[in-house]
């Protein structure tokens, strides 16, 4: 049996907000945005080329043990890309304030490119959920 991750949840306090940093800044795809219930809605949102999208919850029930709900408490979600340098750059030109370009060296962080597997930037969201941006050699359906 294959266990797939398909969605993670981002704590954010206003939804409208979020959807427009994701979709309109980060260039995710909007999959869906609907209430299920007066004051219940969901947004689900894709990054380009990934089979895991991120829900934007408002008003939904707590899931009993699912972790923590409050908006910026997400930090570290990694996503992959061929080119961080066009990646970062296509961020910066959305208004997104992204991370310098960085690996790690001998002496810990350094500025620029490294290697294979890494060159690093990140950004973060309005309610301070940050990302990690990596440079992958390959697309992932050619790994």
């Amino acid at each position: 049996m294959n266990w797939t991750l398909e969605v993670v949840t981002v704590p954010v306090t206003d939804v409208d907000r979020a959807k427009e940093f994701y979709a309109d800044r980060v260039g995710f795809k909007v999959d869906l945005d609907d209430e299920y219930a007066p004051g219940m809605r969901m947004v689900q949102l894709t990054p380009p080329g990934s089979r895991c999208s991120i829900a934007l919850l408002s008003g939904m029930p707590e899931i009993p043990g699912a972790g923590s709900t409050e908006p910026g408490s997400l930090h570290g979600l990694q996503l992959c890309v061929t080119d961080i340098e066009a990646a970062r750059a296509e961020l910066v030109d959305r208004g997104v304030a992204a991370g310098a370009i960085r690996h790690v060296g001998p002496t810990g962080w350094e500025d620029g490119k490294g290697e294979t597997w890494n060159s690093f930037m990140t950004f973060a969201d309005p309610d301070g959920n940050t990302w990690v941006v990596q440079e992958a050699p390959s697309e992932l359906s050619e790994r």
